[in-house]
């Protein structure tokens, strides 16, 4: 009963991303499901046994194939070297108590969207499924299933400004919201006769009852009790261990599924609700002061400064700028190219600074909400891992297979000189059957969840917690671990060397650090003191610490307690820097940072548009030199640049280049572009 698959019975499913699968439709059939529960029966629920093992054979039993439009059954298969199967039931999502006529979501209808297009118009009802904790609703134009819990990625940047800029209407967000689910990273703790059973139900298990079972009835009673105790251990002790974890798993994931937030709703103001309601083009309103993020959102106006720990590791808060508000026809994602992260505000992650836009506004449009997030990802990787083919398992399974192969033969053999000597039926079948349970050593996994556990608590010691148990023998084969970890150039104890100024043409004396003298006040005392991307949190200076050192060197301070910068008719949330006590007395009071452009890897710099308290505006970069000196008049970069850079990049000196220009434009500082 194999597949034979026809194109409407068989798709791809997330293709072209890592979790790709292969979906094939099945329709349950009464006289085959029928023939199966007798099968069941008769078999005294080996049968049963065997289905729970091989989850495809269950569906080709039981089903036969259909398009996946009429399918009640569907079957996965991964596109990758292991072609793992599992069989998923499709569920109706009743619609009718939301929408009573097209009427109630005019924009949706508009809209071409999943919303709109997973809707069956006579009952109003959706298909869907549920594949590791992420939702698959069918379209029934496409003729597919699609994920939904995300905002769709054709949109550009213009069109989330101006559909979502203004929120969603309370339709809009309940039909959202019961077709996407809650907004929740929910971790079940598997009750202990679920974990019991899925452990008893091991092939090896089910191999060593087999076993005990046969001893039992040759009056062997002393080992088979003794494997029956070690069993029972070893079963008990990676049952609390599973649950131990999966319970710390859940307290981990579970303090941002209920979040009071704020959220703009299309001509009804703004709403006050719990985070587990929000839907993919919900817009937020971010208030001042720290805050957890229940989903992951664009920011469509104002900038945030960010810790990302939970995510990358790094302590170093991150500034994220407002998605441009360019018209064009690519989509987002493409628009902002390598650096659309720079927009984005991760689930999990905690902002500690908002800075408002010329209403004093921080917003942001929800991206992805529950398991579609990038916290979400991070979870599903833990509760779903991939599996393991190591030449352990292969070499294991070969010694296995052998082994087997052997018994069959002292099987066949026993039989044979049993039989000739007359023995009664049901002693020849026992003692056949005894020669598997001597080949195939049944203490083996008993044996081996005893290491396991053990290895655990050791493991525990050390504050490391696994779910997948198993992984532990794998890791036991491995000589060498490379760790891939940003900090080779950015560890603390980096420190400034010093500063080779330029006038003209031609490269000035090297200004080392420390000195007696001070820098003397000029451009490019200035670009220290204003190019970078750092903030205080709790009167400490923080950022990236190579800003931080160059931003030491010049002894100026943040002067947190700034607030609004008027500029032409707008009030815009500016930071402004002042000489400190140890400063040099400079000819100004102090700089407002207007407006700053985060730096890009992509572009190799970062660049602020400042100005000196009554004076006029200029624009600051820093970045990669060879980056820095393609941008400035050729006139202006010394003839020996190039020989300069490479002199001091030889010796292991990190090199930046600092630049600067005024600016004389009438246009107010956030509506330039980079």
């Amino acid at each position: 009963m194999g597949e034979n698959p026809a194109k409407n019975h068989y798709a791809l499913l997330n293709q072209g991303e890592e979790n790709e699968m292969e979906i094939f439709g099945y329709k349950t059939q009464g006289c085959r499901k029928a023939l199966c529960i007798a099968g069941y029966i008769l078999s005294c629920g080996a049968l049963l046994l065997l289905f729970y093992w091989k989850p495809e054979w269950d569906v080709w039993a039981n089903c036969v194939p259909c398009s996946l439009e009429e399918a009640d059954v569907v079957l996965l298969r991964t596109t990758d070297e292991f072609r793992i199967y599992s069989h998923k039931h499709v569920t109706w999502i009743s619609m009718s108590g939301i929408i009573r006529s097209r009427l109630d979501y005019p924009s949706i209808a508009e809209e071409d969207s999943i919303f709109n297009k997973a809707l069956m118009k006579p009952s109003l009802q959706v298909k869907s499924i549920q594949v590791q904790k992420i939702r698959y609703v069918w379209n029934i134009y496409a003729k597919q299933f699609q994920k939904v819990g995300a905002l769709e990625d054709h949109h550009t940047c213009s069109a989330i400004h101006a559909k979502f800029g203004s929120g969603l209407t309370c339709n809009e967000q309940s039909l959202r919201r019961v077709i996407c689910g809650p907004n929740t990273i929910d971790v079940p703790v598997i009750p202990i006769w679920k974990l019991l059973i899925k452990e008893v139900l091991n092939p090896f298990y089910v191999f060593q009852l087999f076993s005990v079972c046969l001893w039992f009835a040759e009056d062997y009673m002393e080992y088979a009790a003794a494997i029956i105790i070690m069993s029972l251990l070893s079963i008990s002790l990676t049952v609390y261990d599973l649950r131990q974890q999966s319970v710390k798993l859940q307290r981990l994931v579970e303090s941002h599924n209920n979040i009071m937030v704020t959220v703009c709703r299309n001509k009804e103001g703004f709403q006050e609700l719990e985070s587990h309601h929000l839907v993919p083009g919900d817009t937020m309103v971010l208030k001042e002061g720290k805050a957890l993020l229940p989903c992951d959102a664009i920011l469509i106006s104002g900038q945030c400064i960010v810790n990302e720990s939970m995510l990358t590791g790094e302590s170093i808060p991150v500034t994220k700028t407002q998605l441009p508000q360019a018209d064009n026809l690519k989509p987002w994602k493409m628009h902002c190219a390598e650096d659309y992260k720079k927009h984005i505000l991760f689930c999990g992650t905690e902002v500690i600074q908002t800075k408002g836009d010329d209403r004093g506004v921080v917003k942001a449009v929800v991206l992805q909400t529950g398991f579609n997030t990038t916290k979400g990802d991070l979870v599903r990787s833990i509760l779903y891992p991939k599996p393991v083919n190591f030449k352990l398992y292969r070499d294991a399974l070969r010694f296995l297979m052998c082994l087997i192969a052997f018994a069959t033969i002292g099987m066949i053999y026993t039989v044979c000189v049993f039989a000739l000597n007359g023995e009664e039926a049901g002693e020849v079948v026992k003692k056949a059957l005894d020669v598997i349970t001597i080949a195939v050593p049944p203490a083996l996994p008993a044996a081996l969840t005893t290491g396991i556990i053990y290895t655990q608590r050791r493991l525990k010691k050390k504050g490391i917690f696994c779910i997948s148990p198993q992984r532990i023998n794998m890791c036991g084969q491995l000589n060498l671990i490379c760790f891939d970890k940003t900090g080779t150039l950015t560890e603390d104890g980096l420190d400034l060397w010093g500063l080779l100024p330029s006038e003209g043409n031609c490269f000035q004396d090297v200004h080392r650090f420390p000195a007696d003298h001070s820098l003397p006040w000029g451009p490019v005392f200035s670009t220290m003191v204003v190019c970078h991307s750092l903030i205080v949190l709790e009167g400490k200076i923080q950022g990236d610490p190579l800003d931080v050192k160059m931003f030491e060197a010049t002894n100026w301070v943040i002067d947190d307690s700034s607030g609004h910068q008027t500029e032409g008719q707008r009030s815009t949330h500016a930071t402004v820097v002042r000489p400190g006590p140890k400063a040099n007395r400079a000819s100004v009071e102090g700089i407002t940072i207007l407006h700053q452009f985060p730096f890009s890897s992509a572009l190799q710099r970062m660049s602020v548009i400042a100005q000196e308290i009554g004076g006029e505006k200029q624009v600051f970069t820093k970045g990669a030199p060879e980056m820095v000196a393609v941008l400035c008049r050729a006139e202006t970069v010394p003839s020996n640049f190039e020989s300069k850079l490479l002199f001091y990049t030889a010796q292991g000196f990190r090199v930046i280049g600092l630049a600067y220009k005024s600016l004389q434009l009438g246009k107010q500082s956030t509506d330039l572009t980079r």
